[in-house]
């Protein structure tokens, strides 16, 4: 088979040494684009991560893909309803940080509780001063997850231990973690009304796009803190910039904006602007948020520790093995035909 592997670093490379000797393995460094596709139309798996767009004008000119090894839990980047249609698998890595992303959370949460970057900032000056840096205990504070899956319950578990009292909310509540875990599911608007800092994790789909917008910012308590690290379109940024603007929120903590790929590169912020995909009102608060002093703004790296991109790794052979195999696992977006070349 002929495979295509996105956005990969040179150590990683070695993750997928087992396919070399029997099917041909194409690396690049760039997420999947036009001269990508163009180039290598007559791949059968592409394995992205995801800042790699595969809508359906971006798999079109794949005539011979079968399966999109996706090196992520979400797959919203990836064109469901056009995979199936067109006899493509679409797998996933369903676990594979949730430690890791709960400790981001918390990194987060203490930057923002230890005023820790003006704190570093104003040291490296030579200014040793602590005026203006008083920060807040994390201890008897309400911390408010919606979403209470592997990362949600992670992150209780690390609120345990600093001493905070939780609250959480979700669709489908685990009420026998909830006992083992000593916190108590709510409704949504109670959670937000009694929690000092309310951190989100839920997929990115149609149910969830928006879900913290003016309406959920109205009832947290003033003064409240936002973290986000699971996908910016949760957020209404338009609502948590007024939000931030009128002091109702205290400080917000970002892994994830809404238009975060296009920002990546002030040139193609430049060209995409004209463009009409892509949300230019979106794309400008973005940018003012990044300004933001009371905004910590990191680049979707919550992931980013060498143990979880292992995992993320082995998990995505593993996915490409067992569909070679005739036994896909991970599946996401179901297929008709099988292959055991």
């Amino acid at each position: 088979m002929k495979i295509l592997v996105t956005e990969v670093e040179d150590w990683e490379k070695q993750s997928f040494q087992q396919f070399m000797e029997h099917h041909e393995v194409i690396f690049t460094d760039e997420p999947l684009n036009k001269d990508l596709a163009d180039k290598y139309s007559d791949v059968e798996v592409i394995c992205p991560f995801i800042y790699s767009s595969l809508q359906a004008q971006d798999l079109e000119p794949f005539s011979e893909l079968k399966l999109i090894a996706t090196r992520s839990t979400g797959f919203d980047h990836i064109d469901s309803d056009y995979c199936s249609e067109h006899d493509i698998t679409v797998c996933n890595v369903p676990s594979y940080g949730k430690n890791t992303v709960a400790e981001h959370v918390f990194g987060l949460l203490l930057t923002i509780s230890h005023n820790l970057r003006e704190a570093l900032d104003r040291t490296r000056r030579g200014d040793f001063s602590m005026s203006g840096l008083q920060g807040f205990d994390l201890r008897n504070k309400t911390l408010g997850v919606i979403g209470t899956g592997d990362i949600g319950q992670c992150v209780i578990a690390i609120a345990k231990g600093f001493g905070m009292r939780v609250l959480a909310f979700d669709v489908n509540p685990d009420q026998d973690a909830a006992e083992q875990a000593g916190f108590s599911y709510v409704g949504l608007e109670e959670l937000l009304e009694n929690s000092d800092i309310v951190t989100v994790h839920v997929p990115a789909n149609k149910q969830t796009r928006h879900m913290i917008s003016t309406e959920q910012f109205s009832r947290m308590r003033e003064g409240a803190i936002l973290i986000n690290t699971s996908r910016g379109a949760i957020v209404d940024v338009d609502a948590l910039l007024q939000a931030l603007t009128e002091g109702r929120l205290r400080a917000a903590g970002l892994d994830v904006l809404p238009e975060e790929p296009t920002i990546r590169e002030e040139a193609e912020l430049v060209r995409t602007l004209y463009q009409e995909e892509h949300d230019q009102r979106t794309l400008l608060v973005d940018h003012v948020l990044l300004r933001l002093i009371n905004v910590y703004i990191t680049p979707h790296s919550a992931f980013n520790t060498r143990e979880a991109v292992q995992r993320i790794l082995d998990t995505s052979v593993d996915n490409m093995t067992g569909f070679m195999a005739g036994s896909p696992q991970n599946v996401v977006v179901n297929h008709s035909r099988q292959t055991s070349s």
